[in-house]
């Protein structure tokens, strides 16, 4: 097949294909193989305890979901976002994102994760907030009357 490859590409250049030969394998004299000695037993190594740092159970927060448009308890998520959702939930204080005109509020009757009495403009403690423009949380670097003025990072709902 080789020779055919190259007996097309010299034909076509112009050229005559070589003659092909085929090589004949050399003879090697096998070097005759040392004896292994059988080694001495060693020590097994210590054993070596490693300290870890205790990094606990992630805490489930409380979190809107603004497909539902209400609270619900996040079991997973990160970057602005939860990405697994548990049962109706009233966050801390009872802050709440009103998704009617995009602020927070005081919620003075909070049902199965919604409100049904608004209050006064208020602030999450941790200032994460849910930002509709990409519908993720962030932190707010500036909060005036309920509403994100700045919104910085990402952060944990």
């Amino acid at each position: 097949m080789i020779v055919l490859a190259i007996g097309l590409v010299a034909t076509a250049c112009g050229g005559t294909a070589p003659e092909a030969k085929r090589a004949s394998p050399p003879v090697v004299a096998a070097a005759p193989k040392p004896v292994a000695k059988p080694a001495k037993p060693t020590k097994p190594a210590p054993v070596v305890a490693a300290a870890l740092p205790d990094i606990g159970c992630a805490t489930p927060t409380c979190a809107f979901h603004a497909g539902a448009a209400g609270y619900f308890t996040c079991l997973a998520g990160g970057a602005g976002a939860c990405f697994h959702f548990g049962a109706p939930c009233t966050p801390e204080g009872a802050c709440m994102f009103d998704p009617t005109d995009h602020g927070y509020k005081q919620c003075s009757k909070p049902v199965e994760g919604k409100c049904l009495a608004w209050g006064s403009a208020c602030a999450p403690v941790s200032a994460c907030m849910f930002d509709v423009a990409d519908g993720l949380h962030h932190h707010c670097d500036d909060i005036a009357g309920g509403s994100c003025k700045k919104y910085g990072a990402l952060c944990a709902p």
